[in-house]
């Protein structure tokens, strides 16, 4: 491993430790010039997954694009950054898992719409306004009343009393 302070070719590991669960191997090394640390990631290199857009291109799958949708979803929401990366990595997992190495952006937003859903109300209807692409208050509407049906009777009961 190349030492990305002083590219001295000679590193030492001084930790290694499985994260992701056993998706990835995480090394902390030394350089053994420099004597700088750094950390490097390891992970299984996989088929290139493509994504179909609605219009027909094809772009490779962006783990980070797709984080960062997540992310704009539930800002100054109480949403932490390990509950976004979990969803990822459950999307990124799922994906895979289908025997077909393209995958359209409308299977992926019903994917990250039911994970919001389940995790938090208005993250949800707000990746669901630019996914559906609302076009007006009415669609606002109508998605908030199908979310007030699924919501459980005890939710329902308490957000009527206020």
């Amino acid at each position: 491993m190349i030492c990305p302070f002083c590219a001295n070719e000679t590193t030492r590991v001084l930790d290694k430790r499985e994260g992701n669960n056993g998706k990835t191997t995480r090394r902390r090394r030394e350089c053994q010039k420099c004597s700088r640390r750094f950390t490097t990631f390891e992970r299984v290199e996989t088929l290139d997954l493509l994504v179909v857009k609605k219009d027909g291109r094809r772009e490779a799958f962006d783990r980070v694009k797709l984080r960062s949708g997540i992310i704009k979803s539930c800002e100054k929401r109480p949403v932490s950054a390990e509950e976004i990366e979990k969803i990822v990595d459950e999307i990124e997992a799922k994906l895979r898992k289908i025997n077909t190495n393209e995958v359209s952006t409308k299977k992926i937003g019903e994917l990250v719409t039911q994970r919001l859903k389940k995790l938090d109300e208005v993250a949800y209807i707000r990746f669901a306004s630019v996914y559906r692409q609302f076009a007006d208050i009415g669609d606002f509407e109508k998605e908030l009343a199908k979310l007030s049906k699924s919501l459980p009777a005890d939710r329902q009961n308490l957000k009527q009393n206020k």
